[in-house]
């Protein structure tokens, strides 16, 4: 392991785009496992969007991570909802849905949920 790392989303090792063209996830791999930064364009619902790549009925993973910017409201499948916004920590257990509110693009940090998020077949 490095003393020190720099690198940039601009130049992810991966990039898995959503359906419909609603935005992206762009993956860092680490020695500490990926980190990625969601990009969620306004109108962007995890149902919509994500499920036909994920083939699950929600979404399965388990998220710790940063809102940059936007906002999205996260439902769980037992009905608990939060929305979160800029600044906001996330952690979010599996089986949930998830949408943009508003007309600005969410971005997240999450350095526990996207190694396989938004992966066909994953």
């Amino acid at each position: 392991m490095a003393g020190l790392l720099r690198r940039s989303f601009d130049s992810p090792d991966e990039t898995r785009p959503f359906e419909g063209g609603k935005g992206r996830l762009d993956l860092l791999e680490t020695d500490g496992g990926p980190v990625g930064r969601g990009v969620f364009e306004p109108g962007w619902k995890w149902s919509e969007h994500v499920k036909p790549l994920a083939g699950t009925d929600s979404c399965e993973a388990a998220h710790t991570g940063y809102v940059v910017s936007g906002r999205i409201q996260v439902v769980m499948d037992d009905g608990e909802g939060l929305e979160y916004g800029p600044g906001d920590f996330v952690q979010i257990a599996p089986g949930h849905d998830a949408w943009v509110l508003g007309d600005e693009p969410c971005v997240v940090l999450d350095w526990t949920g996207y190694g396989s998020y938004a992966k066909p077949g994953a």
